[in-house]
């Protein structure tokens, strides 16, 4: 005779056990047409399971983070059906859900092609619309090792000999197809619907392991109805058109290549723009009490191995040896070197906090299907700083961070942001009463600023909890960007002190603090969020002065000379081309400003000013126009609309 309570606190008393779906029938009808699994006392688990003792209960509907998760699982187990169906010689390998989406490898000795992705998302359809039981099994380890190789499968059998001891091996069937799965599912294939879509297909090393053999990996994406399923499609169309790669190559800003997996090669335009967001970070550091230094590239292996890099990061780390056999590392972060500048010298608690930033170079090995143009490089800059300071400086100086990071991106742009606050690694350095403190001390810190946040559980920093920034951009995406750690193991690992008010030694708290994160990725983001559109204060190329007749030459040439003055970035486009042809070039390399000029505009000392995503035109007085750039330019203002109205509409 459970006794469930619901999430608005009622209790809901029956004789007998009770199922998941007679519990949200119970309820409304509606709620159990919505209805694809249930939270018990936290545990999602099958519709169709039994409660048999009194719990809390909560019927999860398909529209919900846990509904729309338990729907892409199915839709990877329904892939897996249908490349079954299609092409029985096919082993299924895994197939887990994904950020607004999933994908299950599989191995088979012929690619796909986008051909097959239609036969198979049609079949799909196909098994919906067949509304297949989906029933849950427990099978005896030996009995499911014995299936699956029985069947050909020598993936399962392989996962299912990994599993531990003890633990119960589930598996999952629908109409002839079973698969190995925890669970939970929906009730039948029917409850999925037809809001999915396959996206690509791309390869995968069998448990991401270079020397096993390469599989295939279709993905794909799914909804809780097709209209969300219609929006993120418009949405990855949106992103495809705004992909920095393309742009780059529009905007001749850089490239990469073979030769230097992972390493941007900037082109004068695009080494500009990334100069600029320097430049505009320093002038930020510098006005919040910022002492800029520079640290050695490659460092004694010595040095890493105090750290505790050695121990948890040497997978990501370059090394070499030297003839006299010493081991050095390309430095995979600024903080260890940082570190060392501070230990050269005494260091009194007068001079705390003390703030020392760096526009460091780091590299760290990714894999190569990893990369992605400026997103996931193996070479970038950090804006990193560290802030030394007493214990009691905490609160004020993780405040100080976060209202500067703030204010930094609403200059760019980005005024949703997300913090969260990530707590210790499985894999990280020192004792769990330092991690106590490190955390507690940043909560409390970030609680001070009355800023929300949400927890990212695990996912620290191997030397101390941090805080994560994460801007929403114009068509929706999340990207982490800045951080905040608090770190009360390292400075102890590499010997850093203070000399305190009591004249003893004291370790000092370390924050480490990035604001942009990655410069390269920063400026990847931004491309995309403007779509290219940079605001004028930030594009590389500012104003092109185009001429219209060549007797507008030197009136040209005049104009260029007067906006440099005025400290824009201008050049001058007198070649024998049209005027439409210029205008169209340079709206193609999203130029923000283009200054025509012709006969009657030299004759008269004035331009006509165009701007970049309109054809609206302005005759104005040379004097004036420079003038209203240079105060557009000064104010940091956004470009007009931002690039963001289409995205929106």
């Amino acid at each position: 005779m459970p006794n469930i309570t619901l999430p608005d606190g009622t209790v809901r008393r029956f004789d007998n056990p009770i199922s998941g779906i007679e519990l949200a029938e119970s309820i409304g009808r509606r709620l159990a047409r919505d209805a694809v699994a249930l939270r018990v006392d936290d545990e999602l688990r099958d519709l169709a399971a039994l409660i048999e003792t009194d719990v809390r209960a909560c019927v999860v509907t398909r529209s919900e983070p846990d509904g729309l998760d338990l729907l892409r699982h199915d839709a990877a187990h329904v892939l897996a059906e249908a490349v079954k169906e299609l092409y029985p010689g096919t082993q299924v390998t895994i197939g887990p859900t994904i950020e607004n989406g999933f994908y299950y490898d599989f191995a088979r000795d012929e690619p796909f092609t986008p051909d097959d992705l239609e036969r198979i998302e049609e079949r799909m359809r196909a098994i919906v619309a067949r509304d297949e039981p989906v029933e849950r099994e427990v099978w005896d380890r030996a009995e499911a090792v014995e299936f699956f190789r029985g069947i050909g499968e020598e993936y399962k059998a392989e996962i299912v000999e990994s599993i531990s001891e003890g633990e119960a091996i589930t598996v999952y069937r629908q109409g002839a197809f079973i698969d190995l799965c925890r669970g939970p599912h929906l009730p039948s294939t029917g409850r999925l619907g037809t809001a999915f879509k396959l996206t690509s297909v791309a390869g995968a090393y069998w448990r991401g392991d270079s020397s096993n053999p390469m599989l295939q990996r279709i993905y794909g994406t799914a909804w809780a109805d097709p209209k969300a399923l219609r929006a993120h499609l418009r949405r990855l169309e949106e992103a495809e058109r705004r992909d920095h790669r393309r742009l780059g190559r529009q905007m001749d800003l850089f490239h990469f290549q073979e030769e230097a997996p992972g390493a941007v090669f900037w082109h004068p335009d695009g080494w500009t723009l990334f100069q600029g967001l320097i430049d505009y970070m320093r002038a930020r550091q510098d006005a919040a009490g910022y002492r800029e230094v520079n640290t050695p590239d490659i460092m004694d292996r010595s040095l890493w191995e105090a750290s505790g890099h050695w121990e948890t990061f040497a997978e990501h780390m370059y090394t070499t040896e030297t003839q006299d056999e010493r081991v050095f590392a390309l430095k995979p972060m600024n903080c260890p070197g940082s570190l060392q500048v501070f230990n050269h010298g005494i260091t009194s608690y007068k001079d705390l906090p003390l703030r020392l930033s760096e526009f460091g170079k780091v590299h760290r090995f990714e894999p190569s299907g990893a990369l992605h143009g400026l997103l996931r490089v193996r070479a970038f800059t950090q804006d990193d700083a560290h802030i030394f300071c007493t214990p009691e400086q905490i609160t004020a100086e993780c405040r100080g961070v976060c209202e500067l990071i703030l204010s930094i991106y609403r200059d760019f742009g980005f005024a949703d942001v997300h913090i969260k606050f990530a707590d210790r690694p499985e894999r990280r350095v020192g004792a769990d009463e330092i991690w106590d403190r490190a955390e507690a001390a940043l909560l409390s810190a970030v609680e001070s600023t009355g800023l929300e946040y949400t927890v990212n559980p695990g996912e620290g920093a191997f030397y101390g909890p941090k805080l994560e920034f994460v801007l929403r951009d114009a068509i929706g995406r999340d990207w982490q960007c800045g951080t905040l750690q608090v770190d009360l193991n390292l400075p102890e690992r590499l010997g850093a002190a203070y000399v305190g008010e009591d004249g003893r030694k004291h370790v000092p708290v370390m924050l480490h603090r990035a604001l942009f994160g990655s410069l390269e990725r920063f400026a990847g983001i931004l491309i995309e969020h403007y779509a290219g559109s940079l605001p004028l204060w930030l594009a590389p190329v500012q104003a092109v002065v185009a001429t219209v007749v060549s007797d507008a030459d030197e009136h040209a040439r005049e104009c260029v000379r007067r906006l440099e003055a005025a400290g824009l970035r201008a050049r001058a486009d007198v070649r024998n081309e049209t005027i439409s042809y210029k205008v169209r070039q340079h709206s193609v390399s999203k130029v923000p400003v283009i200054l025509v000029a012709g006969r009657s505009e030299a004759d008269e000392g004035t331009v006509t000013v165009r701007r970049l995503g309109t054809r609206r035109q302005e005759t104005l007085a040379l004097d004036a126009a420079v003038a209203a750039l240079a105060q557009e330019v000064a104010s940091k203002a956004p470009p007009p609309g931002a690039g963001l109205k289409e995205a929106a509409d």
